[in-house]
């Protein structure tokens, strides 16, 4: 095995002031230019209408901000992206467009974040292979136009990766605390970095075997996850009871086929990760083969951290469902990261490589038509005054249409009127759910309707059951369909609209919506 001072000798790590300045100006410009092409690529879909999720970011984001907190225990996230959230909308608006600003600068943050991590780990070809695949990756292109967390998570990851390698394989402790800083904020932006976290503590644990230092990696590595702990243990208390109270019941357990799908899925394909795969691959099994010491020991280290992201979220998923592709930004980091580096040193293979990749992305386009809310409210609002009842059935859509409804409306759901539009509350919501039933959640809301008011009956639009089988979704189809069948035998309401007029056989993402007026005294 290596030596210390063979592995600190394996890469040599220039300080700023030992590059020249032509070679300053002109990594300048590159990255700037790449920063602006994607800035382009990722701006295609800015005014996308919003979906189920983006609703909620805006109205939780919407709350006071030292409430957001308090509020989150209804929700089972951590505070951190709807906190700056809530500074950005103060300060910028709430259109789509300024709302998806702000994820768009954390995805063209990773463009210089991957460039500093591939060069200052694998040295400089790998830098510019590793910021253009984060200057042009789909997956990030698709997070970039959504007013969530997903981007911000992905710079976060990306640090948190590069400090790992360089504090514990390169053995450059003063990356201990960036390190520690970049796993915390993970923690207080999504739930989904403890499977990032376990991955790296699997991934310490072939870097403390491989190592010549052992005592001291177990060392550092105790004083940076305790840190990380440190940080955290604000919040611990509030998980704790989002873990016992809410969760994922919308989703269901992954199959083994999905835990495989999921690398092409952040590709945009199998073609692209079969190109990745021979380019990359060809780089790193040459390093794996033919070098010793530190860079090696990196380029092993890198993949355990990806695979192992994935095979723990995959595990997590079984203990508690929350499979979903949105969440995949804990490993798109470190697989970009190594197959960055991968790709730099298989030279022209890898060359080839990148740019047939680069083709396939800069051709992709993120969901202009997330979801059809938009459309519907704005066609149905003008039939509506204030003090109509919006009778919601698929109950985390409220936020996303109280922020497309004028203002004025009443919110109800089949857990009867909300006094939050803006929080889709999950505390025990499934047994909640469960338990409703009409004649005693729904007809207490109907008997606040005066004559001549109305009911704008909103229901999911359901192609087929494929995806309504998780134990929530299916129990939301049950309850829609039967506070439909009870509002169309109330013979006080008359169907006076119903929108849209949807074509045989297509099943967009959303509501409908259904116009009921009230004609006669209850």
């Amino acid at each position: 095995m290596a030596t210390a001072p063979a592995r600190r000798r394996s890469l040599p790590h220039l300080a700023l002031k030992d590059i020249p300045s032509w070679t300053i100006v002109r990594t300048v410009v590159g990255l700037a230019a790449l920063v602006a092409l994607s800035a382009y690529l990722r701006t295609q879909a800015f005014n996308a209408a919003f979906w189920i999720d983006e609703g909620l970011s805006y109205g939780i984001s919407s709350h006071h901000f030292f409430d957001i907190p308090s509020v989150l225990q209804q929700d089972g996230s951590p505070p951190l992206y709807y906190m700056t959230r809530h500074v950005w909308m103060r300060l910028f608006g709430t259109t789509e467009a300024t709302m998806h600003t702000l994820s768009l600068i954390f995805a063209l943050l990773t463009i210089p974040g991957g460039y500093w991590a591939g060069r200052s780990l694998f040295g400089e070809r790998a830098g510019w292979c590793t910021a253009v695949l984060f200057a042009l990756n789909s997956y990030l292109t698709t997070y970039a136009q959504e007013t969530r967390m997903y981007s911000m998570l992905a710079f976060f990851t990306l640090i948190a990766a590069a400090g790992f390698l360089h504090a514990f394989v390169f053995r450059r402790r003063r990356y201990l605390p960036v390190f520690s800083v970049a796993m915390a904020l993970m923690l207080y932006t999504h739930n989904w970095a403890a499977f990032f976290i376990a991955a790296s503590l699997t991934t310490l644990v072939y870097v403390v075997w491989a190592s010549d230092e052992r005592r001291a990696l177990v060392r550092d590595a105790a004083l940076s996850y305790g840190a990380t702990l440190v940080l955290y243990a604000a919040w611990i208390p509030t998980l704790l009871f989002q873990v016992k109270h809410t969760g994922a019941p919308w989703s269901t357990a992954p199959t083994f086929a999905l835990l495989t799908k999921a690398p092409s899925m952040v590709l945009d394909g199998d073609r692209i990760s079969y190109v990745l795969l021979l380019g990359a691959g060809a780089g790193l099994v040459a390093v794996i083969e033919k070098r010793r010491g530190a860079l090696r020991t990196a380029m092993i280290a890198g993949l355990i951290l990806f695979v192992g992201t994935l095979v723990w979220a995959w595990i997590g998923s079984q203990l508690s469902p929350a499979w979903a592709y949105r969440y995949f930004a804990v490993f798109v980091p470190p697989l970009l990261l190594i197959a960055g580096a991968g790709l730099a040193f298989a030279r022209r293979l890898g060359l080839v490589a990148l740019v047939i990749v680069a083709a396939f992305w800069l051709g992709f386009n993120a969901i202009e038509h997330k979801s059809i809310d938009r459309h519907v409210i704005r066609v149905a609002s003008p039939s509506l005054k204030a003090g109509d009842v919006v009778l919601v059935t698929h109950p985390e859509q409220v936020p996303v249409v109280d922020y497309y409804m004028p203002s004025g409306m009443r919110y109800a759901t089949e857990f009867g009127f909300q006094k939050d539009p803006g929080v889709a509350d999950w505390v025990d919501a499934l047994d909640r759910l469960k338990a409703a039933t009409p004649s005693k959640d729904l007809a207490p809301v109907l008997a606040t309707v005066p004559v001549g008011g109305h009911v704008l009956l909103m229901r999911p639009v359901i192609g087929g059951q494929a995806g309504w089988r998780a134990p929530w979704t299916k129990e939301v189809r049950i309850k829609s369909a039967q506070w439909t069948s009870a509002m169309s035998h109330d013979k006080s309401f008359n169907l006076t609209a119903r929108w849209p007029k949807l074509r045989s056989g297509y099943a967009p993402r959303g509501l409908r919506a259904l116009l009921y007026t009230r004609v006669q005294p209850g």
